[in-house]
């Protein structure tokens, strides 16, 4: 008879079982911590200063919409021959340096993948060339002027579709010195099966979304579709060429400025004037930069309302003839201070916000006597109003304000000389050139550049001055008339009118 000596005792085999149950728990505790960690929670890339967050902090779009970090920087590359070397400036975005993505883009871990999307920067930087000068100064707050937003979407929505966008492409791109990042033998698998079919079938939802814009005439450099684009992602509305008229579809207006929003509290807000919760107004753009109401990120877009409440108006960076200034102040206060407020030509005095003593300030003026561009008013009706008013359902903060107005909204005009091209289409280039008649404003013109006109204000609009876009003002959406008659002062004497430029540069 042989005897197992092998064979463990009682003893042995309670304490082997107990080793492999405590080893099973602690491998479940460790994938718990994982999922959690790695897979559930999300970790926003923060800033102290509150330039830099407006500039890159996250907003919550990166997930609903984002795109993993490596992905965005390789694509560049990939797509060398269309951007050429240019990168996203191809599409007027700024890179500053130490940034591998443009400003307006904020980044979070999702999911375990650092992605990244649009913020508010995306649109409201604006950017200037001082004369004889080759430095570019940012304006935060301002309107993005460089932005060419009609070309980048159709650019996103082609990559989706081009059958050469594949994760062998994304990898090589980013596995080269020429792009940030890398990708090491465990990511590469992980990229390839999991991350880049998600990108993919994203980006082409996205063209398959947004076909309608393909049809829309070029937004061109500054200018964006506020509304349109917001039908379809947030409720999918019929864009089709049976739903919608050409001029509802070219509705197309200027980015506007954001500084000192809290004395525009209870203004109506908008172009046209639709709503007067600057909240609303500011969970609304959020929603437009790819948030939806789930991934809000409540408390930072609260750090960007507590900054741009106060954020001062830009002061003209050229030279002012007080002289001249002073001469155009009264008339400046007979003809345009009703609507748009006022500002003393006393030193230390502030711009004058009250709707008391400046009754037309903030209100919406019929069309038919603004007599501006009507697509923007048309692009936004009664049915998206009732829409955008059943989003964020079962929040304290749902929307109930949104509404579809008469015409256009008279707003402030401080920092006026940053906020080129006039009207809310971006029709007119000059401040000079919109005190005249439409009939004597330029029809063809250039948008783009970033040199200023210090004499007429606004960004230069000759064909040597560096402009990317020819505005034709006979295209839909891009009508330059209205604002115009003897209760505006296109009627005025050219000194009169030169006098009033001249003015509103100190504002």
């Amino acid at each position: 008879m042989s005897v197992d000596y092998n064979k463990l005792t009682p003893i042995e085999a309670y304490i082997r079982r107990r080793r492999f149950w405590w080893l099973v728990v602690k491998l479940l505790i460790v994938a718990v911590l994982v999922y959690y960690f790695i897979f559930k929670s999300t970790y926003v890339i923060a800033y102290d200063d509150p330039v830099e967050h407006f500039k890159y902090g996250s907003i919550g779009s990166e997930p609903a919409t984002g795109l993993p970090v490596v992905v965005l920087n390789a694509i560049p590359h990939i797509y060398r021959d269309r951007l050429g070397n240019a990168g996203y400036a191809a599409f007027g975005m700024n890179t500053e340096a130490g940034q591998s993505l443009p400003i307006g883009f904020s980044r979070r871990v999702v999911t375990g993948v650092e992605r990244a999307w649009f913020n508010c920067a995306v649109c409201h930087v604006g950017t200037y060339r001082l004369p004889e000068s080759d430095q570019v100064h940012f304006v935060p707050g301002g309107a993005s002027n460089d932005l060419k937003l009609h070309d980048l979407i159709i650019f996103f929505a082609d990559v989706g579709t081009d059958p050469g966008f594949t994760a062998d492409a994304v990898i090589a791109a980013v596995n080269t010195d020429e792009v940030p990042g890398h990708l090491n033998f465990i990511e590469r698998p992980f990229y390839r099966h999991v991350v880049h079919p998600r990108v993919k079938a994203g980006l082409m939802a996205l063209s398959d979304e947004l076909q309608f814009v393909r049809r829309q005439e070029p937004y061109g450099p500054g200018r964006v579709d506020t509304f349109n684009t917001y039908k379809v992602l947030q409720f999918n509305f019929d864009m089709g060429p049976h739903a919608i008229p050409d001029v509802a579809l070219n509705g197309s207006s200027d980015y506007p400025s954001i500084w000192m929003q809290r004395p525009r509290s209870g203004m109506n807000l908008h172009w046209d004037g639709n709503n007067q919760s600057v909240s609303e107004r500011n969970l609304s753009a959020a929603l437009g930069a790819g948030v939806s109401p789930v991934s809000v990120d409540l408390e930072s877009l609260a750090r960007v309302r507590a900054w741009v409440d106060t954020l001062q108006a830009p002061v003209f960076p050229g030279e002012v003839d007080l002289e001249i200034a002073a001469r155009g102040a009264p008339l400046y206060k007979q003809y345009c201070s009703s609507c748009h407020g006022y500002k003393s030509l006393d030193e230390g005095s502030s711009y004058e916000y009250s709707q008391a003593a400046y009754p037309e300030l903030g209100q919406v003026v019929d069309l038919a006597d603004i007599g501006t561009d009507r697509g923007r008013w048309e692009s936004y009706d009664q049915d998206f109003a009732a829409a955008q008013n059943t989003l964020y359902a079962g929040y304290p903060w749902q929307f109930s304000h949104f509404r579809k107005t008469s015409g256009y909204a008279n707003h402030p005009l401080d920092g006026i000389w940053a906020r080129s091209p006039y009207l809310h289409n971006g029709s007119v280039p000059t401040l000079r050139d919109l005190l005249n008649a439409s009939a004597e404003r330029p029809t063809e013109w250039y948008r783009g550049s970033r040199i200023l006109d210090l004499k007429k204000v606004g960004y230069r609009s000759d064909a040597g001055a560096g402009g990317t876009f020819a505005y034709n003002t006979a295209v839909p959406g891009n009508g330059n008339s209205g604002h115009e008659g003897a209760k505006y002062g296109t009627e005025l004497s050219g000194p009169d009118k030169d006098a009033i430029v001249e003015y509103m540069k100190t504002l």
